[in-house]
């Protein structure tokens, strides 16, 4: 019976040690992360600000490229499903280009997630692939670490090439694509070009009113208009 008590003991002292250190732990991954995060934050704005200055050089625009943006609702043409932030690049006023981001929906293995950079003129700044799940060695030479393939996009526009020659070579095109994956090259070609149509439909808005205040304020008016239309 002493034995069973003095194990009992044992097993409730252990476990109250195990409580106090995993509080301490706790406590000291907490107070770690309260005094790091601002350097996180800091770290992470630095990433995509260069990710950012990839397409649109940092010498061409003098405002904050970070501060000075507008939310964009999902959007088909955009091929987003989600709200995302296009970011505005100016100097002394004048609109130098605007940054936002695209999804080509059928890549071979999944989306393909894109940043677009067009200039105020409707030519494209660059693109860039942020995320994707393409074969290696194949596919992901989309991929500006893997290969020069997405550089081919700078400059171009709506009108250049003509609209029936934005697709690959194989399908009558004028983009390359690659031996044994054709499907992801197709896709990006086909993301960018819609992209394009979306700046085309809302370049006014994007250089300057909050896309989301024109739905907000269409939603009040539509409510306006159906309290108004009910019977007192």
């Amino acid at each position: 019976m002493t034995d069973f008590f003095a194990n009992k003991k044992t097993i409730v002292i252990t476990a109250l040690l195990l409580m106090v250190f995993a509080a301490a732990g706790a406590a000291l991954v907490g107070l770690t992360f309260d005094q790091t995060i601002d350097d996180i934050k800091y770290n992470e704005k630095l990433t995509l600000l260069r990710k950012l200055n990839n397409i649109i050089p940092a010498e061409s625009y003098n405002n904050d490229l970070l501060l000075d943006t507008l939310i964009i609702p999902a959007n088909g043409l955009l091929g987003t499903k989600e709200n995302t932030l296009a970011y505005r690049a100016r100097n002394n006023g004048s609109n130098i280009a605007v940054v936002y981001s695209s999804v080509a929906p059928s890549g071979y293995n999944g989306p393909i997630y894109l940043l677009i950079g067009v200039n105020a003129n409707g030519t494209l700044a660059g693109v860039r692939v942020v995320k994707h799940r393409e074969t290696p060695g194949l596919g992901d030479a989309v991929s500006i670490t893997h290969s020069n393939w997405i550089l081919d996009f700078d400059n171009k526009s709506l009108n250049n090439p003509k609209p029936k020659q934005w697709k690959v070579i194989r399908d009558g095109g004028v983009f390359d694509q690659f031996t044994g994956a054709t499907i992801t090259p197709r896709a990006v070609v086909n993301a960018v070009h819609d992209a394009l149509l979306y700046f085309e439909k809302n370049q006014r808005t994007l250089f300057s009113q909050d896309i989301t205040d024109s739905i907000t304020d269409t939603k009040k008016q539509t409510h306006t208009q159906a309290n108004k239309a009910e019977p007192s």
